[in-house]
């Protein structure tokens, strides 16, 4: 609400929380640390990917809670993962694990 950007379109940037970020050769990953209600009223909070060279959203996944760690990569058996800490009121800590498109 500050008057020096009235009339911007200033697109979000991003989400109250401590998270870390997981940075790769061309991706910036980062999880939302706080859960929010959607437009569908569900609420969750999102791991987001980003263009590093754009500053683009190319992917994001809802997660059930909001995120309490920062993003971690590994591959096995040639297929590469990327894994996080979730947990919130009333929902215990967790592990979420996804696993990326070949």
């Amino acid at each position: 609400n500050h008057p020096a950007l009235k009339g911007l379109a200033i697109p979000r940037t991003g989400s109250l929380g401590k998270v870390g970020v997981l940075v790769t050769k061309t991706l910036l990953i980062a999880g939302d640390g706080t859960a929010t209600t959607g437009e569908d009223g569900k609420t969750g909070a999102w791991l987001r990917a980003y263009d590093k060279a754009s500053g683009r959203e190319v992917g994001a996944v809802r997660m059930p809670t909001r995120v309490t760690g920062s993003p971690m990569t590994y591959a096995l058996e040639g297929k590469q993962y990327v894994a996080v800490a979730i947990s919130g009121p009333n929902v215990p800590a967790q592990l979420a694990v996804y696993r990326l498109p070949a």
